[in-house]
Formats: C-alpha cells, sequence, structure tokens
C-alpha cells in the first residue's frame, strides 16, 4: 500500500522528498486556520507564531462563534505520494516537521470532473490535523489581532508574513477558484500593516 501525505499548509509550497505522484484536490468537511501557534518555526517559545491546521468543520463551528467566515467547509492542497523505498525516511521526516501539535489522520481527497461533478479522487490519505485538544492549539482570534501576530512573528524557518504570503500564492495558484476568506483576509491586512510600515520608515 502506498504511503500518500495530503498537504494543505506549507507542504503545498514546499512539499516533502521523494514524490513520485501528485494529485490537486480538497478535503469536505474541514476549515485552514490560523489557529495554530509556531514556537519551532514560524515563532519561539517565548514569543509563538501562527501557522495553519486543519480543523473538522462542526468541532471549529462548536468553540468559534467569532470566525468571520462560518459557511467555508472545503480545502484544497496538494496529495503527495511517496517513493516506497524511502517512505520510511519520509514519515520521520514529516513526523518531525510537524511535530508542535498535529495529530495524524486520514482522509478522502475530492476532485472535480470535466462535467463539474465532484467526486472522490483517492481513498485513506495520511493527514496532519491540529486537534483542539493539544496545547499548541489558540483557537479563533479577532482578524486584526491575528494578523499583527503573524506579521510580527519570525522563527528559524524565517518571517511568519513569508510563510502566509507563500501559502497564498500557492492556494492561488492551485485553485484560483477557491474561495479561502479567512486566508485572503489575513493577507490584505498584511499587506497593509506592510504599506505603514514602508511609510513609516
Amino acid at each position: 500500500m502506498t504511503y500518500t501525505v495530503f498537504g494543505y499548509g506549507s507542504l503545498i509550497f514546499k512539499p516533502p522528498p521523494h514524490v513520485i505522484s501528485e494529485v490537486h484536490g480538497f478535503l469536505k468537511g474541514y476549515v485552514r486556520r490560523f489557529a495554530q501557534k509556531s514556537h519551532d518555526h514560524r515563532g519561539t517559545p517565548e514569543k509563538p507564531g501562527r501557522v495553519v491546521t486543519l480543523i473538522h468543520k462542526e468541532e471549529w463551528a462548536a468553540f468559534s462563534a467569532s470566525d468571520a467566515f462560518p459557511d467555508e467547509d472545503i480545502v484544497w492542497g496538494i496529495a503527495y505520494t511517496i517513493d516506497p523505498a524511502f517512505e520510511k525516511e519520509v514519515r520521520g521526516y514529516l513526523d518531525y516537521r510537524e511535530k508542535d501539535g498535529y495529530t495524524l489522520e486520514t482522509v478522502d481527497v475530492w476532485g472535480v470532473e470535466s462535467n463539474g461533478q465532484e467526486t472522490i479522487v483517492l481513498h485513506g490519505v495520511h493527514c496532519y490535523v491540529g486537534r483542539n485538544d493539544n496545547p499548541s492549539f489558540i483557537g479563533s482570534e479577532p482578524l486584526d489581532a491575528l494578523a499583527h501576530k503573524i506579521w510580527e512573528s519570525v522563527g528559524p524557518s524565517g518571517p511568519n508574513k513569508e510563510y502566509l504570503y507563500n501559502l497564498v500564492e500557492a492556494v492561488r495558484k492551485l485553485a484560483p477558484e477557491s474561495h479561502d476568506s479567512h486566508l485572503y483576509a489575513l493577507e490584505k491586512r498584511l499587506r497593509a500593516l506592510d504599506c505603514l510600515s514602508d511609510l513609516g520608515s
């Protein structure tokens, strides 16, 4: 059985090694939110940044009544199939990369046929999901405050805002028709902060 993993965050613009094929598609019943603290990549233990996590839609709705985009439940990403000869190596690599509060689940990946009908294209794909009971989960934050946190945070992997900009660009290329309002609203706020910073310098 092949090892396939679904990327919805940094894995979209920074794929895992030893990929032999990839499928573009989406998950149903989930939301992608900047609701996970990053102590090790895009922030520090003292000043954690924010990265995206995948959360079950019903679970998110139960404790995030303040979410600005309550109707979204589709998340676009890429399913990567790994060369079986390197499966153990890649599993270890991803477990380490996603160690800060993520849990491994299996999901179905959907696609759109030429006639416009949605259909499942892959079953049982591995996916790192941030559950709300993990210590790095931060939950829903006001968009302006969240944007400022992302804009100012920096970690060993670079500026937090670089992560967001890379993700926005990758999602737009992947699915131009997608409506990831949470992601695009944050981008708009960060661009505004960049402009204010440029004016003040």
